[in-house]
């Protein structure tokens, strides 16, 4: 089977070969140096023949290879090269297709100088003071190095191949002078180095869009020096990017995709470090055309052709999107987006790749994506430490609201927490000393996987007096841990109660059955009292949220005080007479009526306004009350009713009897709204 031949030097001669390659086409691309075949994946379609060839060599080797078509898609000012290409084919009867880079307008900035020749520009640099950025290539820089006066203030921008820096080296250039890097660079890249190497003039050529001239001229711009250009070279015959791709459709008779999709990559990238990195993730960030991700994660790395401190969809989809439709070249891009850590441990990579597949799926994005993991800092600490994690509870404050974590800790005897910064790590000291937890061991990871790296053994005391603001992760050891009790029952005895009345232990457990919770509801808890109800819901999971409404100032100290006590940051007291501050709430799944306050046909009316699939449950102790409850409850839809009437009686001693002593009888009413 035949195939085609490419001349590269450019990086259309490389997207040129990534879309044969992704179209099934088998191909040939000569490039010049071992560089060049680096920057290549290997492709099972793809064959590489690297070093340079005169016009014999090039002849011999079309004619012992099998080729439909020759493409040249070598540099535009490489003249020698196309022409021996053009004469090796001198007889031949195989189509030759110049690939032509496309190329940006010429302007007249007033930074802007033009010369025609290398030695022309060299001229004039000698006679200007300051620190020079050559970005020309290595092959011209003799021409600069004439002269000391010019060679000594050069910083030579090649690329990162050992023929490059022979070249340099063979000039004269010291190493510092030498700034081997792969482009293309973006205008940030190029103005740091402006500045970083304190230069007076940039020397470019005119290499079209995708050779990073206008970047070069911005940078400038910004940095207020000028630019110098090496000519634009002479309008050569020859096609677009499309025209060779619909011409080796009709010589290959096959179709080539070039309109291409883009390649999305959620990538884990550890700690950040460079080091944490897994091989996988580091390969696609070395093959990225495009990196997105927050300014830290994106500052070691420079990819093909920009990257974007975007990190939030609303950032990232309609960026995408842009870039689609601009179809700066017309194949697949890769677009790599970095998360911290484990993409699938606390991490924005699932709500991102949500919203993204939203977009695929109705057509507005076209792209694949994959999801790449990366290591947690949890599980790089428990390697630091010794310590596994499948045994331990694992939780975050990093960015984020963290409930009950005192009481998380008191039933667990190892527990991870990832942090946002030292507050978090003082705060977690702060938390364990008033829960009387001080002899928990904490060990802080500071840090993880950089040179700064530092584990540290830590009381509560000193973790509270921690000040050196970082990255950190810890681990808490605690040496009493108790048992997690898996059902609510906290006797009448253990709450803070003064004289507030309280809705009794059993009622409390029967009422609390019949509100039938879940994971993640919201509660009001309505005439709260001494918050009882509110402390035996917000106990349940750590997941739940309960507003403890009361309206007296004693009861009032009483929810804040047993919230303290059983260390609930769930529970959020609300003074208000209800309904009033109701609907100010966030909205409710549940509520619970402990005391209406002679206002509960307001109440319900509320209620059925703030969600009209809410669950309720009403205690009542009087048949008034339960008649007033009939009677409101037929002025709206409910379903699921339930009335229980309890008598509880409780054994009191008496020397050495025990007699039973009768509670008030309690109603409790059950219901859920639903819309008609």
């Amino acid at each position: 089977m035949k195939e085609i031949l490419i001349f590269a030097g450019t990086t259309e001669g490389r997207k040129l070969s990534e879309c044969l390659a992704a179209s099934g086409i088998s191909h040939t691309i000569c490039v010049a140096t071992e560089y060049g075949e680096v920057v290549l994946k290997e492709h099972p379609l793809r064959k590489v023949h690297c070093g340079r060839m005169h016009t014999e060599e090039i002849k011999e080797f079309i004619e012992k290879g099998s080729f439909d078509a020759v493409v040249d898609a070598t540099h535009p000012y490489a003249d020698v090269i196309t022409e021996n290409i053009k004469t090796a084919m001198e007889g031949m009867d195989i189509p030759y297709l110049r690939l032509k880079r496309e190329l940006d307008e010429q302007h007249t900035d007033g930074n802007v100088r033009y010369f025609l020749t290398n030695e022309a520009c060299a001229k004039v640099l000698e006679e200007m003071e300051g620190n020079i950025l050559l970005t020309t290539g290595s092959k011209e820089l003799s021409k600069y190095c004439v002269s000391e006066n010019v060679k000594s203030r050069l910083y030579v921008r090649v690329l990162p191949g050992i023929e490059s820096l022979s070249i340099c080296m063979k000039q004269g250039i010291k190493g510092k002078q030498i700034i081997a890097m792969q482009g293309p660079f973006t205008t940030e890249m190029n103005e740091a180095m402006i500045h970083q190497y304190a230069i007076s003039c940039l020397v470019t050529k005119q290499s079209g869009m995708s050779g990073g001239y206008s970047e070069k001229k911005e940078a400038a711009r910004r940095a207020g020096i000028p630019v110098f250009v090496i000519g634009r070279p002479k309008e050569e015959a020859g096609y677009s990017f499309k025209e060779i791709c619909n011409k080796l459709e009709k010589i290959s008779g096959q179709k080539i995709q070039i309109n291409g999709e883009l390649q999305i990559i959620l990538a884990g990238i550890g700690m950040g470090h460079k080091n944490s990195l897994t091989k996988e993730v580091k390969d696609a960030i070395e093959e990225a055309d495009i990196l997105l991700g927050a300014e830290r994660m994106l500052a070691p790395y420079q990819p093909r052709m920009e990257k974007k401190p975007f990190y939030q969809a609303k950032q990232i989809i309609p960026y995408l999107k842009e870039i689609q439709e601009k179809k700066l070249f017309l194949e697949n891009r890769k677009v790599v987006i970095l998360f911290s850590g484990d993409s699938g441990f606390y991490s924005g990579c699932q709500l991102l790749y949500d919203a993204l597949q939203k977009e695929i799926n109705v057509g507005r994005l076209k792209a694949s994506i994959c999801i790449m993991p990366g290591i947690s800092s949890v599980a790089y600490l428990a390697s630091c430490i010794g310590e596994s994690y499948q045994d331990a509870a694992i939780c975050s404050m990093h960015g984020k609201e963290l409930n009950n974590l005192a009481r998380r800790i008191k039933t667990q005897q190892k527990t991870y927490v990832l942090m946002s910064g030292v507050k978090d790590v003082n705060r977690l000291g702060n938390i364990l000393t008033e829960a009387g937890m001080t002899e928990c061991e904490i060990m802080t990871g500071f840090q993880l996987s950089y040179t700064e790296q530092q584990i540290r053994k830590l009381t509560p005391r000193e973790c509270c007096e921690l000040t050196e603001e970082g990255l950190y992760t810890c681990f808490i050891k605690n040496p009493n841990a108790v048992h997690k009790q898996l059902t609510h029952g906290i006797t009448d005895g253990e709450f803070i109660r003064d004289k507030v009345p309280m809705t009794k232990e059993e009622v409390r457990d029967v009422s609390i059955c019949k509100l039938k919770l879940y994971e993640g509801a919201v509660v009001y808890d309505i005439g709260s009292g001494t918050g009882s109800i509110a402390v035996e819901i917000a106990g349940l999971s750590d997941g739940l949220k309960i507003y403890a409404i009361e309206q007296k100032n004693e009861a009032l100290s009483l929810i804040q005080q047993n919230k303290k006590k059983f260390q609930l940051d769930n529970i959020s007291v609300v003074e208000a007479k209800a309904p009033n501050g109701l609907t100010e709430l966030p909205k409710a799944t549940h509520a619970f009526i402990g005391g209406s306050g002679g206002n509960l046909k307001e109440i319900l009316q509320v209620l059925y306004y703030v969600n009209s699939h809410m669950r309720v449950v009403i205690n009542a102790i009087s048949m008034e009350t339960i008649c007033e409850i009939k009677e409101i409850l037929s002025l709206y839809p409910v379903e699921n009713e339930e009335i229980v009437q309890m008598q509880v009686n409780r054994a009191k001693k008496a020397g050495q009897y025990h007699l039973m002593q009768a509670e008030n009888p309690v109603w409790i009413c059950a219901f859920d709204f639903y819309e008609q």
